[in-house]
């Protein structure tokens, strides 16, 4: 069987993040620049080989002051830790209706853990240019505290200013090669 190259279509695929923040709301965040590329064997995306980077300098949540925040030694230390790495390690419970689980080492930080999120995949076309492309819609949680960001502040109310559970939501559009 053939194996095919899929690379990132950054114009029509987003990274973003929410966070819970003083308890009440969710603060969404975005990570502006990132880089996927993916080894399928044919087009079967449930043995794929996934390495994923992202720029932890693009992060962008709409406020300078946080963002720089977020930057800062108290959460990414982008300064000594600049890349996000995601590196799948396998899938399972493929379902009918597209959806599987993915599972891959994430590394933040300079800590890796073994995650899994939630794929849907949207199905292979053709664009008006001849250019295969496959999309997938990207969900899951994860600690932030599990890769050493644990950066908070309690509230008198009670409760702490940023929750420790991160929700991921992505949209990714890759182009075969």
């Amino acid at each position: 069987m053939e194996t095919n190259q899929w690379v990132l279509d950054p114009s029509h695929s987003e990274l973003q993040f929410k966070i819970k923040h003083l308890m009440i709301t969710n603060v969404t965040g975005n990570i502006n620049s990132f880089d996927i590329n993916v080894t399928t064997k044919g087009d079967d995306f449930s043995t794929a080989e996934i390495h994923f980077t992202a720029d932890v300098n693009s992060i962008d949540t709409n406020s300078e002051q946080r963002d720089g925040h977020l930057k800062s030694p108290d959460f990414f230390d982008a300064a000594q830790f600049p890349v996000i790495t995601f590196k799948g390690t396998g899938t399972e419970n493929k379902h009918h209706d597209g959806h599987f689980d993915l599972h891959g080492d994430l590394t933040i930080k300079g800590v890796t853990k073994n995650i899994h999120v939630n794929v849907e995949f949207g199905g292979i076309t053709k664009d008006p240019y001849g250019n295969v492309k496959a999309g997938f819609t990207v969900s899951g949680k994860i600690n932030r505290t599990d890769f050493g960001l644990t950066w908070n502040a309690a509230l008198e109310t009670g409760g702490v200013m940023v929750s420790e559970e991160v929700k991921i939501m992505s949209e990714i559009q890759l182009i075969k090669k």
